[in-house]
Formats: structure tokens, sequence, C-alpha cells
């Protein structure tokens, strides 16, 4: 059965604002793989300051935090925020970080060309159209200083779970509760459109495991 877009994204902030209720901190401390590659792909491009998009309870955004950049880090849970809060003040970090929540659905609350470096970890391939997800590529594109660069992270439709569970179009499939959307390789070279290209890397991540992309664009001066 297909759901309404906008239900299955409710639906799916709720199932979120349970699990980091339920769950707290529940990705652990230590930064993804992803991140501790995209702070160096950040350091080497000369960035100050650091946007994560969909940064849950913040396990990367403390990081990039550790690693002396300034982050911005938003989520639509502020169960997920309040916890990434909280860990900044422990880690003695909260001066570089800063939150708001924010349905990557709607424009950033930033101005055109105000950041150096975007980090989406799995936000992306969340339930989201092609249409919504084409709307967030260009939100960051606007907001990256030319010359920044945007690394992000998506499960692809080779993973285990790829047409499995419940089918609600568009290539998303929801399996435990959770809805994902699962990225053919031309959807990536579409989003690309416009900037340069510099890697799509396959990885794995996870006990099933996980198969993903780690793409990095930049956006041309």
């Amino acid at each position: 059965m297909h759901r309404d877009d906008g239900d299955l994204a409710s639906t799916q902030q709720d199932h979120w604002q349970h699990t980091y209720a339920a769950h707290p901190g529940m990705y652990g401390q230590a930064p993804s793989a992803a991140a501790v590659h995209a702070a160096a792909v950040f350091h080497a491009h000369g960035a100050r300051d650091v946007l994560e998009l969909g940064a849950g309870h913040g396990r990367d955004a403390l990081y990039f935090a550790r690693e002396g950049f300034a982050v911005q880090a938003t989520d639509f849970s502020d169960t997920g925020l309040e916890q990434l809060k909280e860990a900044a003040r422990t880690q003695e970090v909260a001066e570089r970080v800063t939150t708001a929540v924010h349905d990557v659905r709607e424009p950033l609350p930033l101005p055109d060309a105000s950041v150096d470096a975007i980090f989406a970890h799995m936000l992306l391939c969340m339930a989201l159209s092609t249409k919504e997800i084409h709307g967030a590529v260009g939100e960051v594109r606007r907001v990256l200083r030319p010359g920044g660069v945007f690394v992000y992270t998506v499960r692809h439709t080779g993973d285990t779970h790829y047409g499995d569970g419940t089918a609600h179009g568009d290539d998303i499939y929801e399996h435990g509760g959770f809805a994902v959307h699962f990225f053919p390789r031309h959807l990536v070279d579409s989003l690309a459109d416009g900037w340069t290209l510099d890697e799509v890397h396959a990885f794995e991540e996870g006990e099933l495991p996980r198969r993903l992309w780690r793409v990095t664009q930049t956006r041309p001066r």
C-alpha cells in the first residue's frame, strides 16, 4: 500500500523522535567512518565551518567540533538535538556547536554562499521523494560558498534491503519501521549536475551490512 508522502514523512519524524527518546545516544560516541573521511576533505579544502544536515544525536557533529570546525547541526528531531547539546557541553565543545530543528524539505535558514562545507550521513536516503532530494541539494548549493565541498552518504539499490518491506514508490521501501530511499547511480549523477563530482565511493556499514555510496562534490568557483 502506498502512503501519502506527507503522511509518510510525518510518521517517520515521529518514529525517529521515539527512537532517540528510547535509545539515547543510539549510535554511540565514535564518529562514522564517513565523517572521519569528510573532516580530512574539509581540512584539505581549508574549511572553517561545517553544516551537518540530519545530525541526530550528534556523534559526527561533535567530532567535527573536536576537529576544530565551527559546526551548525540540524535535524528534524528536537529530541536528538537536545542529546547533542548535552554531549557538546560534556565534551567541552559547546562554544563551537549550534543547533537548529530543520526539516530538509524546507529551505535552509541560512544566507547564500555562507558555509564552507556540508555533510549529510544517510539523510538524503530518508523518506524523501526524488523531487525533494533535488530540492535539498539545490539548497546545499545555494548556501555553500564557491569552492565549498559537500560530502554525503546514501544507501543504494545494491543494498540487501532494496525491494524488501513495504513499497512506497520512488525506490522507497520501509523495513522495521524505517523508510529508506535507495539511490540508483543515475540519481547521484543528476544531483552532481553543475558541480564538480570528485568521488563516488562504495562502502559498507553496520552488521547487515548496509551498502552505501559516499559522494564528494564541489561547488565550482
